[in-house]
C-alpha cells in the first residue's frame, strides 16, 4: 500500500513555476509584474531585497553542506600571491635571462628582487600543500575524524590547501567571492563544495559556523582581517577556543608585534595564548589533533 503520510496536498515551487510556463501568451501573461517572484530577477536584485538575498546566501551553502554530512572544518588562510615553486622558480629564470640582456635595467632589477622573494615564499605553499594532505590522510584513518579543508577557493595558499586534501582523494570546501580579480576558483575544490558569494559577511560567517580550527600562512590584508575577527570572536567568548595557528613564526613576529599590544596594556597577557606559532606542516597536524584528543587516564 502506498504511503501518502509524507505527501502535501499543495503543489511544490519547483512543479508551479513548470505549470507557469504552460500559460497562454498574452499581453498579461508576458508582462514581467506576471512573473512568478522567485523567478523574477529583476525583483530578486532590488536594493529592497538585500535582506533575503543575505539570508539565501547563507543557506544555500548551509543546507547543501547539511546534505552531504559535514559538520567540521579546519579553516586554511593565506596569501593569493604565494606561488608554487615550480612557477616562482620558472619566473626568476625569465627575469635573470632579460637581465642578462639589459644588467642595467631598473625596473628588471626590482622584479629580481620580488622573483627572489616569491621563491623564498613558495616554501608555504609547498607546506599548506602538505598540511592539509596529512591532516585529510590522517581524518580518512581515524574513526569519527570528520575534518574537511576550508579555503577561500583562489590562488596560491587557498590553491595549495585545496590541492593538499584533493591529493589524497578528500573532499575540500572552497568559497569563493565576487571581485574584480582573483574570483576564478581553483581545480581542486570538490565541484560540490564550490561556492560562490556575493557578501563578505556572510562568507565569515560560513568560514567559522563549523571551524574546528584555522590555519592563518603568511598574507596581506585579508588573511589578517580574517585572523584578528577570529581571534576577536575567541577573546570576547562570541565562538568557543579552536586552534588558531600562525604558520611562519618569523614572518609573524616580524609582521605584527604581538607582545607589543600586551605591553601596552591594549590586550590583556592571557590574550597571547589564543595563537600558537607553528613552522611545519607535521607541527601544525599535532597542535589540532592534540587539542581534540581526550585526556588519558
Amino acid at each position: 500500500m502506498p504511503n501518502h503520510s509524507k505527501q502535501r496536498p499543495f503543489p511544490n515551487a519547483a512543479e508551479d513555476a513548470e505549470a507557469a510556463k504552460l500559460c497562454v501568451p498574452s499581453p498579461q501573461t508576458e508582462s514581467p509584474s506576471y512573473l512568478l517572484a522567485y523567478h523574477d530577477d529583476d525583483f530578486l536584485l532590488r536594493d529592497e531585497l538585500r535582506p533575503v538575498r543575505l539570508q539565501l546566501e547563507l543557506l544555500k551553502p548551509e543546507l547543501i553542506q547539511q546534505d552531504v554530512g559535514i559538520d567540521s572544518t579546519v579553516v586554511v588562510f593565506g596569501s593569493a600571491r604565494t606561488m608554487d615553486p615550480e612557477k616562482a622558480e620558472e619566473r626568476l629564470k625569465r627575469v635573470r635571462k632579460a637581465l642578462a640582456a639589459a644588467p642595467d635595467e631598473e625596473e628588471l632589477l626590482t622584479e629580481l628582487a620580488a622573483a627572489e622573494r616569491a621563491c623564498e615564499n613558495a616554501r608555504y605553499y609547498e607546506e599548506a600543500r602538505r598540511f592539509t594532505a596529512l591532516l585529510s590522510k590522517e581524518c580518512q584513518s581515524q574513526i569519527g575524524c570528520e575534518l574537511i579543508v576550508i579555503t577561500g577557493g583562489g590562488a596560491g595558499i587557498m590553491e595549495a590547501a585545496n590541492r593538499g586534501a584533493y591529493d589524497v582523494g578528500a573532499e575540500n570546501i572552497g568559497l569563493n567571492i565576487v571581485l574584480p580579480m582573483e574570483q576564478e576558483p581553483n581545480p581542486y575544490i570538490t565541484p560540490e563544495l564550490c561556492f560562490q558569494f556575493h557578501y563578505f559577511a556572510i562568507r565569515k560567517m560560513h568560514f567559522l559556523m563549523r571551524a574546528k580550527a584555522l590555519v592563518a600562512f603568511p598574507g596581506g590584508y585579508g588573511t589578517l582581517d580574517e585572523l584578528f575577527e577570529t581571534l576577536t570572536l575567541i577573546q570576547t567568548k562570541k565562538i568557543k577556543p579552536v586552534p588558531v595557528l600562525l604558520f611562519g613564526r618569523s614572518y609573524w613576529e616580524r609582521v605584527i608585534n604581538f607582545n607589543a599590544l600586551a605591553e601596552e596594556g591594549m590586550i590583556s597577557a592571557e590574550d597571547l595564548q589564543l595563537f600558537s606559532f607553528v613552522d611545519s606542516a607535521e607541527q601544525a597536524c599535532r597542535h589540532i589533533f592534540d587539542f581534540y584528543s581526550p585526556p588519558q587516564s
